[in-house]
């Protein structure tokens, strides 16, 4: 049974479209909670902002990426507002190769 830090890693293959850079290190990966039966994964995630026209592809990978990784069926993406991203929650990776300040 996966652990929520690897559903983290697993999640690093899902990229935002129009950045290019994965969910996890553009900081908008909330929570992970594997249920003790092993039989459903949550993940709460945000987007960018209101409206972003990537929110139903990265829905739709969450669900996608970690079926396919974890073979755990019931894969349940939340989209959360509170707290709004921003973009103090990026990585330091992804803050260089989106040219924001250290």
């Amino acid at each position: 049974m996966p652990q929520p830090e690897d559903v983290y890693e697993i999640l690093r293959d899902v990229r935002d479209p129009e950045l290019g850079i994965n969910i996890v290190d553009l900081g908008l990966v909330y929570k992970v909670d594997v249920r003790p039966d092993g039989k459903r994964i949550d993940v709460e995630f945000t987007v960018t902002y209101p409206g972003c026209p990537a929110t139903v592809d990265i829905f739709q990978a969450i669900i996608l990426t970690v079926r396919r990784a974890t073979g755990i069926k019931t894969v349940k993406p939340h989209l959360i507002w509170n707290p709004p991203w921003d973009p103090g929650r990026m990585s330091e990776a992804a803050r260089l190769e989106l040219g924001y300040p250290i």
